[in-house]
């Protein structure tokens, strides 16, 4: 078994606070004893390191339920959703090359395909939550959908208009490097909440 301080080295990880949280993520739910351990430290290195990451939101104290004997009941330490935030997501780049192998395989014209495909399954999405809303109520289930998709959306009335205002793209990557990903977003909501 490869020792984990040897491990953590070689990755470069420069700061312990660092290792004790790969640590927990590769090892959780993990005892602050055992993270000293595996990390040739002492246990009150361990615990302050632990208490920063508790005090950044980045790891939490889970009850162990295994416990023998008397006496407090032990705690490990689990990643919070912030904590694995901190660890590489490749989607974006699985996506641009997803995109590449596509173009290569069928040509722009099978990438087209795709992407109509896939704006048929969005247009029906939409017009299932939306479709038969009034237009304002029409308008905030939009915005409502492109949250649960990554959008950070919210409607504003300006005047006698309204604004329908992203404040995040999800899909930026594949939309810079194919257009069309966009284009066919916009023509959707155009088309049916356009006024």
């Amino acid at each position: 078994m490869i020792n984990a301080s040897d491990y953590f080295d070689n990755l470069n990880i420069s700061q312990a606070v660092d290792k004790v949280l790969f640590c927990i993520k590769t090892k959780g739910p993990i005892s602050t004893a055992v993270i000293a351990k595996d990390l040739a430290m002492t246990g009150e290195a361990a615990r302050q390191h632990i208490q920063k990451l508790t005090s950044l939101g980045l790891v939490e104290g889970v009850q162990c339920t295994s416990q023998t004997g008397a006496g407090r009941p032990r705690q490990n330490w689990v990643l919070t959703a912030l904590g694995h935030q901190r660890f590489p997501d490749t989607h974006a780049q699985l996506t641009l090359q997803l995109i590449d192998s596509v173009k290569n395989i069928f040509g722009n014209e099978g990438l087209e395909k795709l992407i109509s495909q896939r704006e048929g399954e969005v247009k029906a999405k939409y017009l299932s939550r939306c479709g038969s809303l009034p237009f304002v109520e029409r308008l905030q289930a939009l915005a409502d959908v492109r949250n649960e998709e990554g959008y950070m959306a919210h409607i504003e009335q300006d005047g006698n208009s309204w604004l329908f205002i992203e404040n995040h793209c999800p899909i930026c990557a594949a939309a810079t490097v194919c257009q069309n990903f966009l284009s066919f977003r916009i023509a959707t909501v155009s088309r049916y909440y356009g006024k």
